[in-house]
This record gives structure tokens, sequence and C-alpha cells, in this order.
């Protein structure tokens, strides 16, 4: 191309300014349009491939004496009235209840005489789908078999 020379032509289009601009606007709009009602709709799902919504369980706020805290207190109260407290001494008693999934730690287990009754006062957590509570109990020996006089959430 050295020594050479090239004509160079051009040919005028007769286009009003900004039909090319508007064109491409109204492409992309048209694009994000189609793209935002497939992902709001499903209308882009072919082939039904998007798993549906199980609406057949609904959740409620947790009841306070549920079966499962019942079944926890029974629990406890098997823990607390079997322990030997001299071998005890003040090391922490676990508990766990495998029908309900919770487990806890007796940290205190104190032995009074309340009317001529012997009870054992003690204090526990207690793990649970609930959650997690520290809880205060009384079990008192009436007859020959224990009874759970009190047994809830810790105040203080």
């Amino acid at each position: 191309m050295i020594g050479r020379k090239v004509a160079v032509t051009h040919k005028t289009i007769n286009r009003t300014p900004g039909t090319s601009l508007r064109s491409v606007q109204a492409a992309i709009l048209v694009v994000m349009a189609c793209a935002l009602a497939g992902c709001t709709t499903g209308a882009m799902d072919l082939f039904g491939s998007t798993p549906k919504v199980d609406r057949s369980l609904s959740t409620a706020t947790v009841p306070t004496r549920t079966t499962e805290s019942v079944s926890d207190e029974k629990t406890v109260l098997n823990a607390v009235s079997s322990a030997d407290l001299v071998k005890l001494g003040s090391s922490p008693l676990p508990w766990a209840n495998t029908s309900t999934g919770s487990a806890g730690v007796v940290s205190e287990i104190h032995e009074v005489n309340l009317n001529s009754q012997v009870c054992r006062q003690f204090l526990t957590t207690r793990h649970s789908y609930e959650g997690i509570a520290r809880m205060r109990g009384n079990a008192c020996l009436v007859g020959t078999e224990w009874t759970m006089t009190s047994f809830a959430p810790q105040t203080n």
C-alpha cells in the first residue's frame, strides 16, 4: 500500500437523528421485561422442573406445656430422685430424654425436710427444640414414690 492512493467513498443514508438509539433502548427494555417476567411468574420454565411449594405444613407458636415437656419432666425426676447425693457431691448430673431429643445438666441438688417430707430442690438446664432454658424444680418423696411438685423456668 505504499505509494498507492486509495479512494474512499461515502454513502449517505437518510435517517432521523436518534433513530438507532431509540431502537436499541426499546430492544433492551423488551429483553429486560421478558427476563423479569420469567423470574416472577415462572413462565420461562418450559419443562415444569421448578419444585412446587409444599403448603401442607404450617407453623404456630410453641405451646407452654407440651407432651415433650412432661416427658422431660419425668426424665429429670428420675435423674434427681435416683441420684446418690453422697457419691455425686457437687458434680453435675447429666440427663437426656431419647424420646424427645432434649438433654440437660442438673447443677445443684439440695435435699431438705419439709413438714417431715423428704424433698430435693434442684437447678438444671434443658436443651430442646424449643430452645435452652434454666429450670428450677422440686421433687418430694410421697409415700414410696417421688413426685415432681414444681418444675418451671428460673425467673432470676
